[in-house]
């Protein structure tokens, strides 16, 4: 549960404080986007070190895989956003098709008794989640 909210928020995160500066007449400046950006994955990755014990050499590659991926889904979501793409559910299949990549490459980082707290800090439910709307589309075709 928490790793959905957690990519669920920064998706909000990056997409409303957009809206809101649009809002208030000031956009915000390319710098403040990856600023913004980058204090979002710094905090998931402070809490992942915490609540894992993460050793130095898998905090690297946990921050590589979130940059990595949270930038891929940024930037994929923004260029939907600028084609005008209306069609909510195309956003989400964005948001599953990068978690699934994070979900499988963090499996790599982890050893198995952090795994099993990644999966109850809430990587199972997300998991399970996405598996049925994947499904779902599948049905639907």
């Amino acid at each position: 549960m928490r790793i959905a909210r957690y990519i669920s928020a920064l998706a909000a995160l990056l997409f409303s404080a957009g809206l809101f500066a649009q809002e208030q007449g000031q956009p915000l400046t390319p710098e403040q986007e990856e600023k913004q950006f980058y204090e979002a994955v710094e905090h998931q990755l402070e809490n992942y070190t915490e609540a894992l014990d993460l050793a130095d050499w898998q905090i690297f590659y946990m921050d590589s895989i979130l940059v990595a991926d949270y930038k891929g889904m940024r930037d994929e979501l923004k260029g939907m956003g600028d084609a005008k793409v209306g069609n909510s559910d195309l956003y989400i299949v964005v948001q599953d098709r990068w978690a699934e990549k994070t979900y499988v490459a963090v499996r790599k980082v982890l050893n198995d008794e952090q795994w099993n707290k990644y999966l109850k800090m809430g990587a199972a439910r997300a998991k399970k989640s996405r598996d049925k709307r994947a499904l779902k589309r599948e049905e639907k075709k």
